[in-house]
């Protein structure tokens, strides 16, 4: 494996350089990597914790960002709903290894209002609407047939009809305490910069070791 091993060359991330806004510093390279044209830019793992310090992980899609936090969507009875109900803390990390960058975010978490879950539950596709009333996300079933006889079901039942948002879905915002931005350098000695929120709400910035 060490045959693998790749140099960090494509540029580096000074205090000089980077927004006093982490939020903006994140537009920025958020816009980069829709630019660059990277398979899935807005995919991130969201890491959560149960009430028994047993960790979960998985891939999850940005669904949109502002100055009060992270949003994504999904089924809150799902493993990942009961541990965020269990334990309202998360992190979420975006890695895109073509620009050679990494952002890591952590803080706490709240649902988004009905009115957020309702206008971006209509903007999905229609079969994406349907699978969110057919899957029981992280319940164990019998088979793919299940799934399949279930989304049958639910396409007839709604064939002239809107459909309507589930009870148990919607979304969730991270309202970070503190956002990294890491950026591959020669060496390994990486850049890293960490803005953390302060009480008065301003954001501290500090260089970390790689």
């Amino acid at each position: 494996m060490d045959d693998l091993r790749a140099e960090y060359t494509l540029r580096g991330l000074s205090e000089r350089d980077a927004h006093a806004n982490p939020f903006e510093q994140f537009r920025v390279w958020m816009d980069e990597a829709v630019a660059a044209k990277l398979h899935e830019p807005y995919a991130m793992t969201l890491a959560t914790c149960a009430a028994d310090g047993r960790p979960g992980a998985r891939m999850v899609l940005l669904r949109g960002f502002d100055e009060r936090g992270f949003t994504f969507y999904s089924n809150r009875n799902s493993r990942k709903g009961s541990e965020i109900a269990e334990n309202p803390h998360a992190s979420l990390v975006f890695y895109w290894a073509e620009l050679e960058r990494q952002v890591r975010i952590e803080g706490n978490v709240e649902w988004t209002t009905d009115a957020e879950s309702d206008a971006y539950f209509r903007s999905r596709p229609r079969e994406h609407q349907l699978s969110a009333w057919a899957s029981s996300q992280s319940e164990v079933i019998p088979g793919r047939e299940f799934l399949d006889r279930e989304m049958a079901e639910l396409t007839s039942r709604y064939a002239e009809k809107e459909v309507p948002r589930p009870p148990h879905w919607g979304g969730y915002r991270v309202v970070a305490g503190s956002i990294e931005f890491w950026q591959g350098r020669p060496s390994r000695l990486h850049d890293r910069l960490l803005y953390q929120r302060q009480p008065d709400g301003h954001w501290l910035i500090q260089r970390l070791s790689p």
